[in-house]
């Protein structure tokens, strides 16, 4: 978990439901008013959910692309890509007919992935700079799109779905692998997360828990046409239990 400087702000407002989205983007162009998730956002703290070593011990990454479905010639996005743990291993996966687009939102961790990948030899992987509320993918892309315990991190769901959801390509499928806590304590509970997809317009195929990961894996698809942004109806969630918060992590 990172971005502590980049999203404070951010953060601050993703836990306000009642202040609109923004209005305009960079270039003062009108942007889409999405609504304010009804939940906290986590604090991000470190750069990594944990070693590689030990991710690989538990072959997380190998058990993970299976249930995702990840095979050779895919083209698949890692959002929230940090460190590149499943970059360099999705690379593997798809071999050179495939292709795998690493995103993160924050120059100096994008630019380290890139000098990584440079490294590595990784022809078949590019590294792109995303916002917190859109990856910047391009339409009618990818097969999979994966979020490692990241999701939770971010600030504006519904705009970041909705903003996600035309880079699949027909039979695409978003990967989200999250602990089942609350969003506070670096989770996400699986009916919030099935909520918020739904909102969206996307339907949930699969859910299985995954201790291997660190918590649960879930896909979804789009399904039907994808709403206008106002008629958008964001989740409720119950307010939280008070409890100690732990340190955050990411999956870098």
């Amino acid at each position: 978990m990172r971005r502590a400087l980049s999203l404070a702000l951010l953060m601050l407002a993703g836990c306000d439901a009642t202040q609109p989205g923004p209005v305009a983007n960079a270039h003062g162009e009108d942007k889409p008013v999405f609504p304010r998730a009804d939940r906290p956002v986590a604090t991000i703290v470190s750069a990594r959910w944990s070693t590689e070593e030990a991710r690989d011990r538990l072959n997380e990454a190998e058990l993970v692309m299976d249930k995702a479905g990840i095979a050779p010639g895919m083209t698949v996005a890692d959002i929230g890509a940090g460190e590149g743990y499943y970059t360099i291993r999705m690379a593997q996966r798809v071999g050179p007919d495939g292709r795998v687009l690493a995103e993160d939102i924050i120059p100096q961790i994008r630019d380290a992935l890139a000098q990584r990948v440079a490294r590595e030899r990784l022809d078949n992987v590019s590294v792109r700079l995303g916002e917190p509320d859109d990856a910047k993918l391009p339409a009618n892309s990818f097969d999979r799109v994966l979020m490692v315990h990241m999701y939770h991190e971010i600030a504006e769901p519904y705009a970041f779905l909705w903003n996600l959801r035309p880079s699949l390509r027909p039979g695409g499928r978003v990967v989200v692998v999250d602990a089942d806590r609350a969003t506070r304590n670096h989770g996400t509970p699986p009916a919030l997360l099935k909520c918020e997809f739904e909102a969206v317009g996307y339907k949930l195929v699969e859910l299985q828990r995954m201790p291997s990961a660190g918590g649960y894996i879930a896909m979804f698809t789009p399904a039907g046409p994808r709403p206008e942004p106002k008629d958008i109806v964001p989740c409720r969630v119950p307010a939280p239990t008070p409890s100690a918060t732990p340190t955050g992590t990411h999956k870098g």
